[in-house]
């Protein structure tokens, strides 16, 4: 009987948890938001814009 190991993840699995996207995906700190969310809602977060 063989073993079955977790296949790892490659290439663009998972999306925005907000809205889906696929691309621009920002995965810091566990975020997993498309770039444009994150501008939406960063400052919600607590992020502060400089300059």
């Amino acid at each position: 009987m063989k073993i079955k190991e977790k296949q790892k993840k490659y290439g663009r699995q998972d999306g925005c948890v907000r809205c889906g996207r696929k691309r621009g995906i920002i995965r810091r700190y566990g975020m997993h938001l498309c770039r444009q969310c994150f501008r939406e809602i960063a400052e919600e977060m607590g992020f502060k814009k400089y300059s």
